[in-house]
C-alpha cells in the first residue's frame, strides 16, 4: 500500500513519519507513506496557492490549479483496474465522519490520496478530482494535516503485519461496542483489585465478563452506538442484567 498525503506544511510532518510506530507498522506491511507539497505545484517565484474568495468573504482559499496538479501528478496515469485502487480523499470538515468502518475500508486500498484542506478551505472546483470529502469530527481545525497523520495512523495498523491475528476484532468500534476494561499486575494497587475472574483461568467466563463489561462500557458512555445495533440473544440478556441494576 501505498499513502500519499498532500500538503502545503510538510513541515507539521516530519516527526509523524519519523516516530517508531509509524516507521514499524510501514515497514512491517511493506507500505510507503510520502508527503507532497502542494506549493511544489505553483508556477512563478511566490508559490502563490492561495487566493481571496470571489464574491469577498474572509481568510483564504486553496486555488484549483496547484491542488488539482498535485493530485494528478501523484495519481498518474492510472486507467481501468488500476484507477480503482487508487482512493483520493480531500480532508474537510463538510465531509462525511470518519469512524473505524472506514478506516477497514481505506486499509484494502492499493493507494490512498489524502489532500490536507487549509486556510478557508477548497476552491469547489477542486472536488470533482476527489472520490470523497473526509471530516475527523465536528469542529474546525487549523488545516487537514493533523486528521491526515489521524487516518494514515489509523490504516496503516490494520493493514496485514501489524496486528495479532484477530487482535483487533476486540478493540474499541471493531464490533460496534467499546472495549472492556483492562489490567495488567499488580493484582492489587492501592486496594483497587484485579476483577478475580480474570484471574481464574477460566477462559469461557472471561469471555462473558469482557462482553458484559464492552456493553456496560457503551451503555454508560457511548449509548448512542447501540442504538439500531443488532444485539445477539446473549448480548440482549447481558444487557438487560445491566439496565435492571
Amino acid at each position: 500500500m501505498k499513502i500519499s498525503i498532500l500538503t502545503v506544511c510538510p513541515e507539521l510532518f516530519d516527526s509523524f513519519l519519523h516516530s517508531h510506530e509509524v516507521r514499524r507498522a510501514a515497514e512491517r506491511s511493506g507500505a510507503e507513506v510520502e508527503v507532497v507539497d502542494i506549493r511544489e505545484f505553483s508556477p512563478g517565484s511566490f508559490r502563490h496557492i492561495d487566493d481571496s474568495p470571489c464574491g469577498g468573504g474572509r481568510g483564504m482559499v486553496l486555488r484549483c490549479q496547484p491542488v488539482v496538479d498535485a493530485i494528478e501528478a501523484v495519481k498518474g496515469k492510472k486507467t481501468g483496474p488500476d484507477a480503482a485502487a487508487v482512493r483520493t480523499i480531500l480532508l474537510s470538515p463538510a465531509g462525511s465522519l470518519y469512524d473505524q468502518k472506514k478506516a477497514r475500508e481505506l486499509a484494502d486500498v492499493d493507494h490512498l490520496i489524502l489532500v490536507c484542506g487549509h486556510y478557508e478551505g477548497f476552491d469547489a472546483r477542486i472536488y470533482p478530482y476527489a472520490d470523497e470529502l473526509v471530516s475527523v469530527g465536528d469542529y474546525i481545525l487549523t488545516g487537514g494535516e493533523l486528521p491526515a497523520m489521524m487516518i494514515a495512523d489509523s490504516v496503516l495498523r490494520l493493514l496485514e503485519g501489524n496486528l495479532k491475528e484477530g487482535g483487533a476484532g476486540e478493540e474499541s468500534f471493531e464490533n460496534g461496542l467499546l472495549e472492556y476494561p483492562q489490567y495488567t499486575q499488580p493484582a492489587e494497587f492501592r486496594g483497587a483489585k484485579v476483577p478475580e475472574v480474570l484471574r481464574s483461568g477460566n477462559h469461557e467466563e472471561i469471555r462473558k465478563w469482557r462482553l458484559k463489561m464492552s456493553l456496560k462500557e457503551t451503555l454508560e458512555r457511548r449509548p448512542e452506538l447501540l442504538e439500531g445495533r443488532k444485539l445477539t440473544e446473549e448480548e440482549e440478556k447481558l444487557l438487560e442484567e445491566l439496565k435492571n441494576k
